[in-house]
């Protein structure tokens, strides 16, 4: 019979925080292995001692049979003295590398192979227990084992041990010490682990009325929600303002108190049973949003929803989630019906995580508050998104997807933090051949987000323990983003805005070597320092060229289009000659004299203009309100395209004339559907006709579609379904977002290829 012998095995990946000590621990004794395991830093070491044949299935078995919410990569083995271990042990985590590491293995168990686990929705057995009256964790709202629970947002240290969480004050109960330190129990080393005894409760407050203790607590909050009352809820990433989302008067009120006078709102429904009542799904999308990371869907609202129509004013889509911890999952099933569940937070600012703040700052909002005792470390917002082209794509990362980790093509030189953009602010921290991007953070305008920058900044390189040595930034001197680069005196390298863009794109599909991509968006500093926004490149990251656009008009009065669409409306009939009575002549004297008026290409703008042209919008309340208004206008209409003239302008790059739109869009006597359905086929038409002239030029086949203007399902798929038919290979990313939250990736990928 074989001798005995030992390796050393480390494991990297996300194999920290998803019960992959204990799988281990029980795979050791089934295949007659002896030794140990143990966290260092954010990999796994094994010593293992057996014959070689059951080293080997051991060794096939880590990876093949791993946990479903690890994620583990390769193996690193080296063969290593034996230990002549009696039997096989769980150690405690260490912060450096075992005697009989060498230096690969060393390097394996170092910053390269931290994985932060993200948080995630109650697994089927902590379910079972949880609405098992016999089980002494029966509606306990904070229930979880080493399959579920938060994860990111109680982290503060790694190595993943309780100590280094939110937790550490939480000192655990005989029973919960028990199944702790069990290694065949499922809550070995479940570093969130609590019960009724020993871990967080709730609280309700309404004024002066206070309810302690988690039953009375929930029923409060429960009651304050039937009689129409707006409840903020604590719950796992930050805050929730809830309330009845069939109840007109309570949805106009949170909207009021806002103030968010037509943003849509997402619902939380109790199970897939009533949210498919309410709006239209597919097997697939039941299990993506059945999934752990629990997201918002956007999702076709059934005529008979039963829903406010003050929900998503103008709109046919509904943002749709369900439960995401057990918290929410007793308030939905007590509660009986679909609950409004946006973020609590002020409009723009990152959502509210700790408790006095949230009830000092959204008491002008709620009317009562649930708070819980758990220390949120950092913010998460729900990620959400959309089907477009038959698949879910990202327009946020949030809570249970991010951070999000990502494998570069190459390895960086040095370790780099992108900034991302001003609007829908994500980070992205790279070294090595990998990338992690935040969840998202939101828009720069206000001092509390600049200061979750800074700290999700800090955060990332702590956890992570990579050490930034430059940073990366967006070329706009107006971003909030240069406030943090001013003051971390490290030296900076600058990205065009759609340069970014379209090397988010590129990276999601390694196989194409050139490409023709499309970067539409609101706007974004330019080249030439104009405001582009209709961009069409050649070639791949760090060498596009702009090869296409729009033909660009001067916006009256700067960033205030992006809210006042009928600016944007006014900018194109003038650049025409045409009087545009709507608008005051004191602003058209500014814009004649070229004052507060910058020129831009934007493609976004252009959907803005061609609302207020329509009727369908002309001031909005939120960013991106004009376009999403006149998609869902020209859903359920027909309409034929407008041939737009193509022609190349003195510096080479071909440019869409979009003045033949203005008649038609101007024409009251076209149903407004008609009218908005022409003009997405319009410009959908002129994408391919841009296109075809570029492949006669370079033969590229290739098409990437990427910026927040192909977020807009109808446009998108118009202009994928035109160019496969004129035999173009089409792309659009489906794990990054096409919008400003993906600019941070994309700025590590031009930085990658300069």
């Amino acid at each position: 019979m074989p001798e005995r012998v030992a390796q050393f095995i480390t494991i990297s990946g996300r194999v920290q925080g998803v019960g992959f000590r204990p799988f281990v621990y029980r795979l050791a004794h089934q295949h007659q292995i002896t030794g140990w395991v143990r966290n260092v830093d954010g990999a796994v070491e094994i010593h293992a001692e057996g014959r070689p044949a059951q080293l080997q299935r051991f060794g096939d078995a880590l990876l093949a049979e791993a946990p479903p919410l690890s994620a583990p990569g390769p193996l690193a083995v080296t063969t290593c003295a034996t230990e002549h271990a009696a039997g096989f042990s769980i150690l405690d985590s260490a912060s450096g590398s075992a005697a009989c590491l060498n230096d690969a293995s060393s390097k394996m168990a170092d910053a390269w192979s931290i994985h932060l686990p993200p948080d995630g929705f109650v697994c089927a057995d902590c379910l079972a227990e949880l609405h098992d009256p016999a089980n002494r964790r029966h509606r306990y709202p904070f229930i979880n084992c080493t399959q579920c629970g938060p994860r990111y947002t109680l982290i503060t240290a790694l190595p993943y041990d309780r100590p280094n969480t939110a937790m550490r004050d939480f000192v655990l109960c005989p029973d919960c010490r028990r199944e702790y330190e069990n290694p065949l129990d499922r809550r070995f080393h479940a570093e969130p682990i609590a019960c009724p005894v020993c871990g967080p409760h709730l609280q309700f407050a309404a004024g002066v009325e206070i309810h302690g203790g988690d039953e009375a607590a929930l029923a409060a909050a429960v009651a304050a929600l039937r009689s129409g009352k707006i409840v903020a809820v604590k719950g796992v990433g930050g805050y929730h303002l809830l309330c009845d989302a069939t109840r007109d008067e309570a949805v106009a009120a949170l909207r009021a108190r806002k103030p968010r006078p037509a943003k849509p709102l997402a619902v939380m429904f109790r199970d897939l049973e009533a949210l498919r009542r309410a709006v239209h799904s597919t097997p697939e999308l039941d299990n993506f949003l059945a999934s752990s990371e629990r997201p918002i869907v956007l999702l076709q609202k059934r005529a008979d929803s039963g829903l406010s129509e003050h929900i998503a004013p103008g709109l046919a889509e509904v943002g749709c989630l369900l439960p995401y911890s057990p918290l929410h999952g007793l308030l939905l099933n007590d509660f009986g019906g679909p609950l409004v569940a946006t973020s609590g937070n002020l409009s723009g600012e990152p959502v509210l995580t700790e408790n006095r703040e949230a009830q000092a700052r959204l008491a002008h909002i709620a009317d009562a508050f649930l708070h819980h005792d758990r220390p949120i470390v950092r913010p998460a917002d729900d990620p959400v998104y959309r089907v477009i082209a038959g698949l879910p794509r990202p327009l946020r990362l949030g809570r249970g997807r991010a951070p999000l980790e990502l494998e570069l093509s190459a390895p960086l030189a040095e370790p780099v933090l992108a900034l991302g953009s001003h609007m829908k602010n994500t980070l992205c921290l790279a070294w090595g051949r990998r990338a992690v991007v935040s969840p998202h953070i939101g828009e720069l305008d206000t001092l509390r987000s600049l200061d979750t920058l800074a700290q999700v900044a800090a955060d990332l390189q702590r956890l992570y323990q990579v050490q930034a040595t430059r940073l990366i930034v967006d070329r706009h001197p107006g971003y909030g983003t240069r406030r943090y680069a001013r003051d971390s005196g490290l030296p900076r390298f600058e990205v065009w805005h759609h340069h970014a863009h379209a090397s988010a794109l590129a990276w999601e599909f390694p196989g194409v070597a050139e490409w023709i991509v499309f970067a539409w968006d609101g706007v974004g500093l330019g080249e030439d320092r104009t405001l582009w926004g209709g961009e069409a490149f050649t070639g791949a990251p760090g060498r596009w060229q702009r090869a296409a656009s729009l033909r660009p008009f001067r916006l009256p009065g700067g960033d205030k289009t992006g809210r006042e669409p009928w600016r944007a409306a006014a900018a194109l009939l003038w650049e025409c000659g045409q009087a545009a009575p709507f608008a005051p002549e004191p602003l058209q004297r500014a814009w004649a004299q070229g004052l507060n008026s910058p020129a831009s290409s934007s493609a976004g703008r252009l959907f803005d203009a061609a609302a207020s042209l329509c009727g369908a919008c002309t001031h909005a309340s939120f960013e991106g309100e004009g376009p999403m208004r006149l998609e869902a206008v020209a859903a359920e209409a027909q309409g034929e395209a407008v041939s737009l003239p193509l022609e190349r302008d003195s510096l080479g790059v071909w440019r869409t004339d979009w003045a033949p739109l203005l008649p038609m869009l101007a024409d009251a006597a076209r149903p407004t559907g008609e009218r908005a359905a022409r003009f997405h086929l319009s410009l959908a038409q002129a994408l391919v006709d841009q296109a075809q002239r570029l492949q006669a030029q370079t033969g590229i086949r290739s098409v990437g579609l990427t910026g927040g203007v192909f977020q807009n399902r109808l446009l998108a798929e118009a202009a994928i379904e035109r160019l496969e038919s004129a035999g173009f290979k089409v792309h659009l990313p489906q794990r990054v977002p096409v919008n400003d939250a993906g600019l941070s990736f994309g700025q590590i990928i031009e930085f990658l290829h300069a």
